[in-house]
């Protein structure tokens, strides 16, 4: 059913704020606000949270919202699982969705995906709490984001499906290990990330490590995102304690000594010992000798 509000109400410009929650919304609900969300020409948030939408419900919503004006789309726990997005029919001013609660599996992962993907992205919050989502679910989503520009925060918290895995898969999205060519072209635009794999009721070191990378993410966010890698890589690979733990988390056994150009090591040796001390220099310097030397 369409909610009795909305009857009669095709076109308003002084509605930017819509809420049916728990409402009983199905699919024909929404059908029947297909007009009226075609011609709510200030509507900026839409709020449907524990409606019965399924995943059907869902795509005729968002198909119906291709030329409207909204930013924030809430529908949590609304049975959502597949999701069926046409790139033709993406919402241009959509910044948030919001989709606790629901049952988002891999199908829905790859729809997903057309949001994240291409120069016209605008989504900059995705949140997928306790859903079904596992790591082949995380793969795909790793792999439309890793070049997206405008995705600031992804919540994956309560999946249960997403294994230790899948938080390394998502690790490595901001912050890759394997060379330092790769840090450098890691994620620098997410701020938060959280999959919060729990070990003995405290934040995984997966997570710590994710927080570490999201944290330089945001110092850098407004002021020179390319600053961010140059940031991991002094972080990460400069440190030895740090680079130690991630390439132990990553399975990376690579030295950093193989990657540098000893013509560079004069200025590679300065940047350490500006961030990190004269015990820390101490340490690379012997490495890189036995490097050089070996």
């Amino acid at each position: 059913h369409i909610p009795k509000h909305l009857t009669g109400l095709t076109r308003s410009n002084l509605i930017y704020y819509v809420r049916f929650a728990d409402d009983g919304l199905s699919v024909v609900g929404v059908q029947s606000m297909v007009p009226f969300l075609q011609h709510a020409n200030n509507l900026t948030d839409l709020d449907l949270d524990d409606n019965n939408l399924e995943s059907e419900g869902f795509n005729v919503l968002f198909r119906a919202l291709r030329n409207s004006p909204i930013k924030r789309l809430t529908c949590n726990s609304c049975g959502i699982g597949s999701i069926e997005i046409d790139s033709d029919h993406i919402p241009k001013h959509l910044t948030g969705l919001y989709l606790d609660g629901n049952n988002i599996n891999t199908d829905g992962c790859r729809g997903l995906a057309k949001l994240l993907q291409g120069g016209d992205t605008t989504l900059t919050e995705l949140y997928l709490i306790g859903n079904k989502i596992d790591d082949e679910g995380v793969e795909i989503l790793v792999d439309a984001i890793q070049n997206n520009t405008s995705l600031n925060d992804l919540d994956v918290r309560e999946n249960d499906g997403i294994s230790d895995q899948g938080g390394m898969m998502l690790l490595k999205l901001v912050n890759d290990i394997s060379s330092i060519k790769a840090t450098l072209q890691s994620n620098h635009t997410l701020t938060h990330l959280s999959v919060k794999l729990l070990l003995l009721d405290a934040v995984s070191e997966i997570q710590a490590r994710i927080d570490m990378a999201t944290r330089i993410n945001r110092a850098y966010q407004l002021c020179n995102p390319e600053g961010a890698g140059r940031r991991k890589v002094i972080t990460s690979h400069l440190h030895s304690a740090n680079r130690a733990e991630l390439c132990r988390l990553q399975g990376v056994h690579q030295s950093l000594h193989s990657e540098i150009n000893p013509l560079h090591l004069p200025e590679v040796l300065a940047l350490v010992g500006k961030h990190h001390g004269q015990g820390e220099l101490y340490d690379t310097l012997k490495s890189s000798i036995a490097g050089v030397i070996s």
